[in-house]
């Protein structure tokens, strides 16, 4: 079964086990791929000796094609305006530079709690877009996977006392690259804005003058209760939501106990997991029932999913009688109850998924 946008070509088999499945592929790529593809390519093709005559490095030969792939030229191309199109692209080939110097940029992404399925169109086009990838712990090896195969990947994770760059030093390296002419992805499991730490670093790329992109991802609250059959608000259980970190900066776990504690109220603890003694405690000094229904939800979304539910009184002893281990997303409240009927995830049975954390071979 061929896509055929000559002289570009797209060959789907099945191996023979499910025509009917390679045809449904066939079916969706075509849509994916405009007709227009072919056109493109044959322009490509007519400037290609031109462009390396005019670019000796590598890498500024890849980053002008980027630039006219991803930009006016292919857009003009893509809405019929073939001869406009070669117009620009000429122009484009005599206003460059031979020694160009290009501007870097970073993108903030959002990468997710974990399933792969569950990241933008946006965060995949630009992980495939980056020269070089700074990720975080949290993010699953199987979307760090979805980069472009040739981008470096830093490992910038951080785990309780074992930092493998401090934030500053984080925050630096991105300008850094920027400002090599990199285009960076920083990629942050969950959502850059929700505990993420995003907001310190645009801060610090804005005063460096450094351009970047912003995109929003699935926060682990929502995914994982999600995945674990848990709604987070529900007419008859709760008519509020607060996302709570359970580590402040300092290392205390120094809440406003007495706001939390309301039982019409769900409680979502990120990184709670080393003060789970302290939350239960205040939570039950302030008011909630010793029997309010707590979900631990551990590596949500993924194929590792694991959901351990107890109640604030025996919560430390659950933590410990179960070993469970971060990432793990806390839940507290009445709707906690609901995990047991509406559970839809059941990850694959004898599935052998690699863990969150580490660099891309450990």
């Amino acid at each position: 079964s061929i896509i055929d946008r000559s002289p570009v070509q797209i060959a789907v088999s099945s191996g023979g086990t499910s025509p009917v499945l390679a045809r449904l592929l066939r079916a969706r790529l075509e849509s994916y791929v405009p007709s227009a593809y072919g056109r493109l390519a044959t322009l490509v093709e007519s400037f290609r000796a031109r462009v390396k005559q005019r670019f000796s490095n590598t890498d500024q030969r890849r980053q002008f094609w980027e630039n006219i792939l991803q930009g006016e030229v292919a857009e003009l191309l893509f809405t019929g305006r073939d001869e406009t199109a070669r117009e620009l692209l000429e122009k484009s080939l005599d206003a460059a530079d031979d020694e160009p110097h290009f501007v870097g940029e970073v993108y903030l992404i959002g990468a997710g709690p974990g399933d792969p399925d569950l990241l933008t169109f946006r965060a995949l086009r630009l992980m495939q877009m980056a020269d070089v990838v700074v990720y975080d712990r949290l993010v699953a090896p199987p979307i760090l996977d979805l980069a472009r195969r040739d981008a470096d990947r830093i490992y910038v994770g951080k785990e309780r006392d074992n930092h493998a760059l401090s934030q500053e030093n984080i925050n630096q390296l991105l300008v850094r690259l920027a400002k090599e002419g990199k285009c960076v992805a920083r990629l942050k499991g969950g959502d850059p804005f929700i505990f993420g730490r995003g907001g310190e670093e645009i801060a610090t790329l804005m005063e460096n003058g450094v351009t970047f992109q912003v995109v929003p991802g699935i926060t682990a609250a929502s995914g994982c209760a999600t995945y674990s059959g848990i709604p987070l608000t529900h007419r008859d259980y709760a008519q509020s939501v607060v996302f709570v970190t359970g580590h402040l900066q300092d290392g205390s776990v120094d809440l406003n106990w007495k706001a939390l504690a309301h039982t019409n109220q769900t409680i979502v603890f990120y990184m709670g997991l080393h003060g789970v003694g302290i939350l239960s405690e205040q939570l039950i000094k302030y008011g909630l029932p010793e029997t309010t229904p707590v979900a631990l939800v551990q590596q949500g979304t993924t194929q590792n999913q694991r959901v351990v539910v107890s109640d604030l009184k025996n919560l430390e002893t659950t933590v410990k009688a179960e070993q469970v281990r971060p990432p793990t997303i806390i839940i507290v409240g009445k709707v906690v109850e609901l995990h047991k009927t509406l559970q839809w995830f059941n990850p694959l049975p004898g599935a052998n998924p690699r863990p969150f954390g580490g660099t891309p071979h450990s």
